[in-house]
C-alpha cells in the first residue's frame, strides 16, 4: 500500500498539477485541447483572489513514480451559487494516477472534499463525468451521487472565448 499525504495545493505544486491535468486529458482523449500554461495556474490560483482551489495527493520518494514525481493525484475545485439551493462545492478535476489507484486515495480526495463542502455550508457538490468512465461513474454512485443528466435531463453547455468574443462586438 502506497502511504500518501492529502493536503492544499502551493504554488510550487504547478507543474505538477498541469503534468495531471495532462494525464486526466490524455485518458479522456482530449489532451490537445489543453491550452493551459504554468503561468495562469499559478496567477489565477494563488493571488489575492483565487479562482480554484486544490487538493494533491502526495507519497514519499520510495514510493515516487518511475518518472520521479511524488505528487499522484489532485483534485480541482471551486465555490459557486446556486439559486435555488444556495452554495456549491463545484469539483472541476479528479485524478489519481493509474498505478496507485486502489489504495483509498480517491476516497480520501472526496472524503476531504464533503468535509470542505459542509464546513462551508454548501448544499451540494457538483461535478460532471465522461459517459465512457463507467469505473468513475460507478466510483460516485456508491457513494451517493445522483446522475442529474438521466434524472433531471440537464444538459452542459459552453460557449467558448471565440464566440464569447462575438458577442461583446453585436
Amino acid at each position: 500500500m502506497a502511504k500518501f499525504i492529502l493536503r492544499k495545493a502551493e504554488p510550487k505544486d504547478v507543474s505538477d498539477i498541469l503534468r495531471l491535468i495532462k494525464d486526466l486529458a490524455k485518458f479522456e482523449d482530449m489532451e490537445e485541447q489543453v491550452i493551459l500554461t504554468e503561468k495562469e495556474l499559478l496567477e489565477d490560483g494563488f493571488g489575492d483572489h483565487p479562482f480554484y482551489h486544490c487538493l494533491v495527493a502526495e507519497v514519499s520518494k520510495e514510493d515516487q513514480t518511475l518518472e520521479g514525481h511524488t505528487v499522484i493525484g489532485f483534485a480541482m475545485y471551486y465555490f459557486t451559487y446556486d439559486p435555488w439551493i444556495g452554495k456549491l462545492l463545484y469539483l472541476e478535476d479528479f485524478f489519481v494516477m493509474p498505478e496507485f489507484r486502489g489504495f483509498g486515495i480517491g476516497s480520501q480526495i472526496l472524503k476531504t472534499l464533503s468535509e470542505t463542502a459542509v464546513k462551508t455550508r454548501c448544499s451540494s457538490m457538483h461535478f460532471i463525468v465522461a459517459e465512457f468512465n463507467t469505473e468513475s461513474i460507478e466510483f460516485y454512485k456508491r457513494r451517493g451521487a445522483a446522475d442529474l443528466s438521466s434524472e433531471e435531463g440537464w444538459r452542459l453547455f459552453a460557449i467558448d472565448k471565440e464566440d464569447l468574443l462575438k458577442m461583446t462586438k453585436k
